[in-house]
């Protein structure tokens, strides 16, 4: 048996199967009542950003904004990266701000080049499946647009060494850039120009054609540096044991990691506006205490949002997050995800696929979270966890119904890492589908935000009244259930 937070207990296996057929009954007459329906350059592209005025205004609020602290390595400095003379900044400093960007292909290479209000010091390197070069800087507010680096549609993606690029903050007071390779490269040059008079500077990232095995060499080399140091992290003391349920609420994605982009619609900051309400109005509630992954637009790696789970005692993990399906666009509603060993169809191997690598969106490197853990105990107690996963999953479907559309295969499971903690019940909820234009118009609005939250808080508390009820212990199953389905009572 699992002990809840600050021991919160789990309940009887009877008593909580009818409880939570009552809640999910209760969900379904909710949903009834209350239905809403060189020669260099050969390809130049320039790519705007916002003006001097307005990228001022952006350092000053950006400097007065205070970042959460976790623990994270600082960015390896590694032989191969052709860095300028090291930068100082004046303590207190505005931030450096990017305003334009521009890529130059030929060939043979390829340049990426930032416009910044000043110059700051660039560490860079490669990494292999997929293959891409990292830039680590210290913090940069990026005026610039969410979809400037993505090249593939159109003639800009027809050729040279870069397929796409994203930018954004890593960790804090840390800002990277990543760049999708079409083939191995060997870094030029990855430093600062400042410009004459003006105090300002260009970034200049420039590639060149490698063979593969000295790629892969650098790689290999890059990899057992970030290693090493990933070893000598601190890791922060596990939460102390509450008198409360803690609730974890996950907004999707952050920082670097956009998610899915669609028509100017962005998933991390539409998920995170959605958490930010569904958590106040969990907060309202003096049942709970409840814990935000992110507090911010920071990125936080899948493994990250796993431990805060578990040493932070959480009784339930809700990951928040949105799709999109670019062949289908009429595919529409939210889906309640649970993690399995095999994914129920492949559409849920699809999603989950797409959301493990959030990680390597943000340039790090592969790794597997879990280890090779055979333990009696332990198989029962991830059993357990995951049967609860299931029973959230089933009623938070339900009350769905009362705010919003449910895809037509709503209860579906797969091998999602940021479920994988083995003592923590944990679903993840997609929203609905970018692609989808009447679920971009719904997840953008502030009013349908507030009633879908609404339910999901409903959700919440129904699944853990059912549990402060039931007496008994539930005794896992030898075999999975499916997603979504709940045994008759008295099994």
């Amino acid at each position: 048996m699992i002990a809840a937070a600050g021991g919160h207990k789990r309940g009887g296996r009877g008593s909580l199967l009818a409880h939570l057929l009552t809640i999910n009954n209760l969900g379904e007459k909710a949903a009834l009542k209350d239905k809403p329906d060189e020669p260099m350059p050969e390809r130049v592209f320039n790519i705007p950003g916002a003006g001097a005025a307005s990228a001022l205004a952006a350092a000053v609020l950006a400097g007065a904004l205070a970042l959460p602290v976790w623990p994270f390595p600082a960015a390896p400095s590694f032989s191969m990266a052709a860095q300028a003379g090291e930068i100082h900044r004046e303590e207190g400093a505005l931030p450096v701000v990017a305003n334009a960007v521009r890529l130059e292909q030929t060939a043979e290479g390829s340049k990426l080049i930032f416009d910044l209000s000043a110059a700051a010091d660039a560490t860079a390197f490669v990494l292999a499946n997929p293959d891409r070069v990292i830039v680590d800087l210290p913090q940069i507010n990026f005026l610039l647009s969410p979809e400037s680096g993505k090249l593939e549609s159109g003639t800009r993606g027809k050729s040279g060494l870069i397929a796409a690029f994203r930018f954004g903050q890593f960790a804090p007071g840390k800002s990277r850039i990543v760049v999708d390779l079409r083939a191995p490269a060997r870094i030029l040059r990855a430093a600062c120009e400042k410009n004459a008079g003006d105090g300002q500077a260009s970034l200049v990232i420039e590639l060149a054609k490698a063979a593969r095995a000295d790629f892969l060499a650098e790689a290999q080399r890059a990899r057992v540096q970030m290693a090493a140091m990933n070893q000598e992290r601190n890791i922060q003391k596990p939460e102390p044991a509450s008198g409360k349920p803690v609730i974890m609420i996950d907004p999707g994605h952050g920082g670097i990691d956009r998610g899915a982009m669609v028509k100017g619609f962005v998933e991390k900051d539409l998920v995170f506006d959605f958490a930010k309400t569904l958590a106040a109005k969990l907060r309202a509630d003096s049942r709970f205490r409840v814990v935000m992954t992110r507090d911010d637009d920071s990125f936080i790696p899948l493994s990250e949002r796993v431990r805060m789970a578990r040493e932070g005692n959480a009784a339930l993990f809700v990951s928040i997050h949105a799709d999109t399906l670019s062949e289908a666009s009429d595919v529409s509603g939210a889906t309640v995800y649970t993690v399995s060993d095999r994914a129920s169809d492949a559409e849920a191997a699809r999603i989950a696929q797409q959301e493990n690598q959030a990680d390597a969106a943000a340039g790090l490197d592969k790794s597997e979270d879990e280890g090779g853990v055979s333990d009696i105990l332990f198989d029962l107690t991830r059993r357990e966890t995951r049967a609860y996963s299931h029973f959230f999953a089933h009623t938070l479907a339900n009350y769905w119904r009362a705010a919003g559309r449910l895809n037509k295969n709503p209860e579906r499971s797969a091998g999602f890492r940021v479920l994988k903690a083995p003592d923590v019940p944990s679903v993840l909820l997609e929203l609905g589908y970018l692609s989808n234009q009447n679920d971009r118009q719904v997840l953008s609005s502030a009013e349908w935000r507030d009633k879908a939250s609404g339910q999901v808080a409903e959700a919440i508390k129904a699944f853990f009244s059912a549990r402060e009820n039931a007496t008994a212990v539930i005794k896992p199953d030898t075999g999975q259930l499916p997603a979504g389905e709940v045994p008759p009572a008295g099994e």
